[in-house]
């Protein structure tokens, strides 16, 4: 795809209404706004979760995953660097995936790299999230862990690391 008929300035707009909308849903818990920013038909292309097609798909996956441990002890995904391609009309960038203080100020997260591809009209009409899932599981062991040690760990992280950890 070339040619895009989007401005540097409403691609910069865009994205920062993007991340505002993200940084609400994260401090609000509710994912809806987030969904609402993409397309009625977008196509969302997440490599552990598999390929969505419209916000109906996404918008059951986002409160699934958001609302379950690790994903809903994830407090904020702000971009750490972006990248404005204009002649595709797309943003590329790598997000933050902080989880909330297991008690003694440590900070444990995982990035993954998203690419956007805007729609206009503050609308985005595909998203596709890259990442090793191995380093995203990695993160979430090693918050159960200190969660452990200081005698913070929920019973919902507990059921997940039994699942999911493996042994120690």
């Amino acid at each position: 795809m070339t040619g895009s008929t989007f401005s540097r300035d409403e691609l910069v707009e865009a994205f920062a209404v993007f991340e505002g909308t993200v940084d609400r849903a994260a401090q609000t818990r509710d994912w809806d706004p987030w969904v609402d920013q993409y397309t009625d038909d977008i196509l969302y292309i997440e490599h552990a979760a598999g390929t969505m097609r419209g916000r109906e798909q996404v918008r059951p996956w986002i409160w699934k995953t958001m609302e379950s441990f690790p994903g809903n002890y994830m407090t904020s995904f702000p971009s750490l660097w972006h990248v404005i391609d204009e002649d595709t009309g797309r943003i590329i960038c790598e997000l933050d995936n902080p989880m909330r203080d297991p008690g003694d100020g440590t900070i444990i997260s995982a990035t993954n790299i998203s690419i956007l591809t805007y729609a206009g009209d503050g609308r985005w009409r595909q998203q596709e999230d890259i990442y090793n899932p191995l380093r995203f599981v990695s993160a979430a062991v090693k918050w159960c862990r200190k969660a452990e040690e200081l005698g913070t760990l929920p019973d919902e992280a507990a059921e997940w690391m039994a699942k999911y950890g493996g042994k120690r």
